[in-house]
Parts: C-alpha cells; structure tokens; sequence
C-alpha cells in the first residue's frame, strides 16, 4: 500500500461512520440534525457533532443525585454547622466535579445559599446524563437577570442591557465569596 492511499481510506472511514450515524439517528430526526452549517464542517467535525447528538438522544434523563453509584445524598442545610457545612460543601463541590457538573456564578452566594441550591435545586434535578469527553453539564447559580447584571455582567453587557430593554440597572456590586471551583 503506498503512502498517498491512506488518506483515501481514512476519507472513506469517515464517509462510512457519517452513513452510520445519520442511519442511527433517523429515529430523532428534527432540524438540528438537518442544520445545513453541519454541511460546511469537516467531515470529521460533523461525525462528532452527530455523535454527541446521538449520545443525547440515548441518555437517560435522572435526578442528578442518581448520577452518582450509590445515589448522592447529603445533609440538610439545616442539620449542620457552618464549619461541617463548609466541609460538606467542598467535598459535594468536587463530586460533583467528578461527574462533569460544573457549577458557574456561584461568588454572590454565601457557602450555606450554595449548598442550598445544591441540596434543593441540582441534585433533585433530572437531566440527561451524557459520557461525552470534553463536555459538561454547566448550573449557573442565578435566579434572574438581575443577580447576573449585579454581579457578574461586564460594563458594555450591562449597557447592552440597559438600552434594549430600557430598563434601570441595579447597582454593579462584586460578589461577596470569591470561591475557587473545579473546571
């Protein structure tokens, strides 16, 4: 075989694994498999784009708590100290972590509102489960767009804001908890 066929072959290979996953996919098939930009990408960008679609559409859907072997159960907020709460929260941080869960705007939070929002927000929440490497599920810790424009958005996203909804702004604040998250 000589060197210039091997591109040949790997072309085919992504050819082959293209028809493959356009033919597993056709159960699902909606406009975002149709999406015409699939069309410009390499080919071997788009069998990853279809295989992540594909690995979507047979996830499960579980309560977070359930992503974990045994289920993830922690204490109530309530049930503890501000220091057992602490080192709850770290440790719950990093198992969370472990399954690609990344929690984002968290530093307007103090520690015992983050573990809140863990115990009766994220891990009650079903979601699909997906083994994709590269990709995780983001929670962005906010209730609303305030919390957001308070906080975490940037002068020119603020003005942004600001002259399409012509609304008032709240006042630009920084977040009382820096926190250092896993990426």
């Amino acid at each position: 075989m000589s060197e210039t066929s091997q591109p040949m072959i790997d072309e085919v290979d992504l050819i082959l694994t293209n028809a493959r996953l356009r033919d597993e996919l056709e159960p699902y098939r909606d406009e975002s498999i149709d999406d015409p930009t699939t069309r410009s990408m390499p080919l071997q960008q788009e069998n990853e784009y279809l295989a992540s679609i594909l690995a979507w559409e047979r996830a499960p859907a579980l309560a977070i708590a359930h992503w974990f072997d045994p289920p993830l159960q922690i204490p109530s907020p309530d049930s503890m100290d501000d220091s057992a709460l602490a080192d709850e929260l770290r440790q719950t941080i990093q198992k969370l972590h472990s399954q690609n869960i990344k929690l984002t705007y968290t530093d307007h939070l103090s520690d015992r509102e983050l573990y809140r929002v863990i115990y009766r927000d994220i891990l009650p929440a079903c979601e699909k489960k997906i083994d994709v490497p590269g990709k995780c599920l983001e929670w962005r810790c906010l209730d609303d767009n305030d919390t957001y424009l308070t906080y975490y958005a940037t002068p020119v996203e603020r003005r942004r804001y600001q002259e399409e909804h012509q609304a008032e702004l709240p006042k630009a604040k920084r977040p009382r908890h820096r926190r250092r998250l896993p990426d």
